[in-house]
């Protein structure tokens, strides 16, 4: 039996707090639950740290666990229990923005345009970081050249923290580097959220100007562990030319701009805006159709940041771990510093002209 998040808040939902008729896990008082087969530890939540229900609590959950799930599971010893001041730690703090990259539906070529962005930016001198937060199709290891890489751990303030891979210039992080290449992630929505929480909240990041998060197609379970874990400064909608692909950016940007999320977007990149042979760099065939990514972002009122042509090169060097952005004598490069460029210009407009955004408050009914 694999265990999953939801089966540690059932087990919990046994163990009323004393003094109090409700449950701990209606209470909210279970954070940061981890599983590693059948290690499991999470944090409790007491309002103060010096309350003397603390060890009663924690010896009625390991009881209500081992009654839930069996007394194979390891969960003595694995709880810890912090005050609610102390749970106030900041995310990120040293990261200035943090820009989820999205798009209506797969195969535009997103995590193509994530990598190659973040390297650009990179080139201009910024501090960058790239999470993979396409829980289930995992492919920035690849197009860095890392897919066999393993992060390290190192110990900050008496916590476990993941060490980002850095390449150039690029610190990056994917559930890629943690799961074995061949093997296929079968996990419910509260698994990959657990999995997302854990890459930004549990690793190294450091002081960052720019912190891209690779988000899965469409709008999802994660979308939303995103928004509700950090406050996001932007969006970015990547799409290519054709209808079927712009049909669906209006519900990225629905989503994005919706009442509840208010997450501000930075602009919509065309990608496959046009395919060069690399031999004839002066013809261009619009297979795809012309300019339909440009025309949407006029309709929906939103920055346009660029084109992507197809070129060979780009498909090549995401293969080999060489993203086209560091190819500084092609012409994709070029393409991917104007975006880049524009982005930033995106991005000061926003911080200039908007309030900081805030993280989805999750309200509980």
């Amino acid at each position: 039996m694999v265990i999953q998040p939801k089966d540690i808040n059932e087990a919990l939902r046994s163990v009323t707090m004393p003094g109090s008729n409700e449950n701990i896990v209606d209470l909210d008082m279970v954070q940061e639950i981890r599983i590693e087969g059948k290690k499991v530890s999470f944090t409790l939540v007491f309002q103060r740290s010096n309350d003397p229900n603390i060890p009663i609590v924690k010896s009625l959950c390991v009881q209500a666990v081992w009654k839930h799930l069996g007394r194979d599971v390891e969960i003595a010893g694995n709880i810890t229990a912090r005050s609610v001041h102390d749970m106030q730690r900041p995310i990120l703090p040293g990261v200035k923005n943090i820009i989820a990259v999205a798009s209506g539906k797969g195969g535009v070529g997103k995590s193509t345009v994530a990598t190659n962005l973040a390297v650009a930016l990179a080139q201009t001198g910024a501090t960058v970081g790239l999470i993979d937060a396409d829980i289930f199709g995992p492919s920035i290891p690849i197009m860095f050249g890392e897919k066999l890489a393993r992060p390290k751990g190192e110990k900050v303030d008496g916590r476990d923290m993941i060490l980002p891979i850095e390449k150039f210039g690029v610190k990056i992080l994917s559930i890629g580097f943690f799961v074995n290449p061949n093997d296929a992630l079968v996990w419910r929505g509260p698994m990959a959220s657990n999995a997302l929480k854990q890459l930004i909240s549990d690793a190294k990041w450091g002081a960052l100007d720019y912190l891209l998060i690779d988000l899965p197609p469409g709008t999802s379970d994660i979308h939303l562990t995103l928004m509700q874990t950090v406050p996001v400064t932007g969006a970015l909608i990547v799409t290519t030319p054709q209808d079927v692909a712009l049909a669906d950016v209006i519900k990225g940007v629905s989503m994005f701009k919706g009442k509840s999320v208010d997450v501000p977007v930075l602009g919509l990149i065309e990608n496959m805006a046009w395919f060069t042979p690399e031999e004839l760099p002066e013809n261009r065939y619009y297979i795809f159709g012309k300019d339909g990514g440009k025309r949407m972002a006029d309709e929906l009122g939103i920055p346009f940041l660029g084109q992507i042509p197809i070129v060979q090169s780009i498909r090549e060097g995401g293969d080999n771990g060489t993203p086209a952005a560091l190819q500084t004598e092609l012409p994709t490069s070029k393409a991917f510093k104007l975006v880049a460029n524009m982005l930033i210009d995106s991005l000061n407009d926003r911080n200039e002209h908007l309030p900081p955004t805030e993280k989805i408050k999750v309200s509980k009914k």
